[in-house]
């Protein structure tokens, strides 16, 4: 069927235009609209006072006027239910640290122009500018007696090119300016574009304010958290001080360096990444995360303890074939807490020191506020209480104390305001058999508000990217306003998730895509076979990763009405010469260098099969996209072009490979799509 909406009109005025037709007794404002995204607050970081009794926590807000988030800092009394603001406004105040004996916070702030270090007196709330840098301060952390806080910090060094013979400039003169020599293999990054020279060092500053003190020297980069000696005297950290730490992209070695004389000892020297060292300072023994460098695409950490010389290493959680992102020694010091991700939810573990791992312990999310990916913070409040921000399909994240025996308090509640009286998509589970080898494939759907099982609704095909991530049943702003829109909406972890065990996110390695696309069709026909999804209304999207197995899927199949293909690898030749992380993507993810496996390469590119592509596409990227740059996204779409195919393409402004990083490049991301699809809906049924 022609469709009716063919219109000179932008794609996303026409869809506001002409919305879905909604239940009688809906009113508009009684479901998730576009700007409601900029009334969207989370709770984050959340820090416990030593106390175990109040904890400080990040307030993130979309503010409307900046298109950004703003952050503060607030903080909740565990005892007497308070919860108020230690430092809002305007500005942004963020990373904050209470001092070992709990009278004092420091947090970073841009209150007087510029990112500083501050310090804040809790008593009296009198406050001291400690730091007055021209770059911005990170990873900061305090002394065992309170004396002086570490940190990391970005420093400039000075590069001029070979060419030294330029004429003069004439006074008044209006030239181009200057060229930019490049010779370092890394020297782009997405979100920040062309690298400046130079490189990240470790500082100690008094906490009462001076002048900070450069510890590490050399050309490496010291990005790590930091912690300190039982005495005091000495910072742990992790870097790469190899002279050739370019061309080594998945390798970290953990370091001693003394306070006094700068002194720096390696204490690691394994095969693969070590990472967040943390002391436990009762038992003198150091946590950090590493696993053995097998050159796989999908590698799980694992927690390791050693003695602060490096001897005795240990891997405490070999029992626990699951990725962990982060680790927190309990007050005791007999163990760990650490969060891992488990068939598609954020959780938060307990480890001893002898290995002994008790699971789900707490549930983990919220963070994720674009799609519905795994997220999550926690923080020890001892007496084995821990304060989470919370897992809920329909809002973000909260904050909840969880104590011993599992029992959850929410003690924030920051979006009643917004979604109290609206009516959101429920989310619920299904799993099919992969038609492949007979594996369980885990997806979820949302029902669009007032959903009726008598009546046959339009169905998005959503993927996740990575593709080495999971998604799960989660918050996603994304998947709320496609369903308030009236789309049932899908979402699966295909073969190459993580979640699942490390054997099952490798089984596309260097075969990728390949077999996950009928993991994605089995979920298709399982959600068909439901019967409220109209068959000959489906559609697919799917951003990095899902961008492309979306250009797989309608290479393969004129099943869907129309897809949109958002930031996708679209060529595997030329995405691993064009990529800001060239350096690991063609040592992991390929079988050779992409002038040597050719054939290979162009056999999983979407781009080969652009010959069978009938459905309608859209490409939609981040204008500053460096992690899949804008040509793959401009391949496919001249391809499209030089073929026929119905196509357009969107330019995100001001957006690299996280769109969702601006409130308005959210709305429009989504906007366009739903628009798009509209666009191809067949709505006379």
């Amino acid at each position: 069927m022609k469709n009716k909406n063919k219109l000179g009109l932008t794609l996303l005025a026409a869809h506001m235009i002409a919305l879905p037709v909604m239940a009688k007794d809906t009113h508009p404002n009684n479901t998730w609209q576009y700007e409601d995204v900029f009334n969207i607050e989370y709770a984050a970081s959340p820090q416990v006072h030593p106390d175990g009794y109040k904890v400080v926590y990040e307030r993130r807000a979309m503010d409307i006027m900046s298109d950004s988030t703003r952050i503060n800092l607030w903080e909740v009394g565990l005892k007497t239910n308070t919860h108020q603001p230690l430092l809002s406004g305007k500005n942004q105040f963020r990373g904050a640290k209470y001092s070992p004996d709990g009278k004092r916070l420091a947090y970073l702030a841009n209150a007087e122009g510029d990112n500083q270090l501050y310090v804040r007196w809790l008593d009296s709330g009198q406050t001291a500018r400690v730091t007055n840098v021209h770059q911005s301060v990170g990873n900061i952390s305090w002394s065992p007696d309170g004396k002086w806080i570490a940190f990391t910090m970005f420093k400039p060094k000075s590069k001029s090119g070979l060419f030294k013979d330029m004429p003069k400039k004439p006074k008044g003169a209006q030239w181009a300016g200057n060229a930019t020599y490049i010779d370092d293999m890394l020297y782009k990054r997405d979100g920040g574009g062309f690298i400046k020279h130079g490189y990240h060092h470790i500082y100690v500053v008094p906490a009462e304010g001076g002048t900070p003190r450069q510890l590490t020297q050399g050309d490496f980069h010291h990005r790590s958290s930091l912690t300190w000696s039982k005495d005091g005297k000495a910072l742990y950290f992790n870097a790469d001080r190899h002279d050739d730490w370019q061309n080594r992209p998945r390798q970290s070695d953990i370091y001693r360096i003394n306070v006094a004389d700068s002194q720096v000892t390696q204490i690691t020297d394994n095969n693969g990444p070590e990472y967040r060292p943390k002391l436990n300072q009762q038992r003198d023994k150091i946590a950090y995360l590493h696993y053995e460098d097998k050159r796989l695409s999908s590698q799980n950490f694992d927690i390791y303890m050693m003695d602060p010389d490096g001897k005795n290493q240990i891997n405490l959680t070999e029992s626990l074939d699951r990725p962990i992102s982060a680790h927190q020694w309990d007050k005791k010091g007999r163990g760990l807490y650490f969060s891992y991700v488990d068939h598609g939810q954020q959780y938060v573990g307990h480890v001893t020191l002898k290995g002994k791992v008790t699971e789900k312990v707490a549930e983990l999310g919220g963070l994720s506020l674009g799609r519905p990916y795994t997220s999550g913070h926690f923080a020890v409040a001892g007496s084995g209480r821990l304060v989470v921000t919370t897992a809920d399909t329909q809002r973000p994240a909260d904050l909840a104390l969880v104590d011993k025996r599992r029992k959850s308090v929410q003690l924030t509640d920051l979006n009643e305001d917004l979604l109290g009286h609206k009516k959101t998509a429920e989310v619920k589970a299904i799993t099919v058999k992969s038609s492949v080898d007979g594996r369980d494939i885990q997806a979820w759907y949302a029902l669009p508000p007032n959903f009726d099982g008598s009546k046959k609704y339009p169905m998005i095909l959503e993927i996740h990217g990575g593709p080495h991530t999971a998604y799960g049943p989660n918050y996603s702003t994304e998947v709320q306003l496609m369903a308030s829109k009236g789309y049932v909406v899908v979402w699966a972890n295909p073969r190459g998730s993580t979640s699942y065990g490390q054997e099952f996110a490798n089984l596309i390695h260097h075969d990728y895509p390949s077999k996950d696309y009928n993991d994605l069709i089995d979920v298709v026909d399982g959600m068909v076979a439901k019967k409220f999804v109209d068959e000959d209304n489906l559609f697919v999207t799917g951003g990095s990763g899902g961008g492309v197995l979306t250009a797989w899927i309608i290479g393969n199949t004129d099943r869907f009405k129309a897809a949109v293909v958002a930031k996708p690898v679209i060529n595997w030749i030329s995405f691993a010469l064009t990529a800001d992380a060239y350096n690991y993507y063609a040592k992991y993810w390929m079988p050779g260098m992409p002038w040597e496996a050719t054939e290979h390469l162009w056999k999983h590119s979407p781009l080969s099969l652009v010959g069978n592509v009938k459905t309608p596409t859209m490409l939609l990227t981040g204008e500053n996209d460096y992690r899949t740059p804008m040509s793959e996204t401009e391949q496919y779409y001249q391809a499209l072009q030089l073929r026929g195919i119905d196509t357009a393409m969107v330019r995100i402004p001001k957006a690299g490979h996280g769109i969702a990083a601006r409130p308005s490049n959210l709305i429009q991301k989504v906007g366009h799509i739903v628009a798009w699809f509209e666009k191809y809906r067949d709505t006379e049924k």
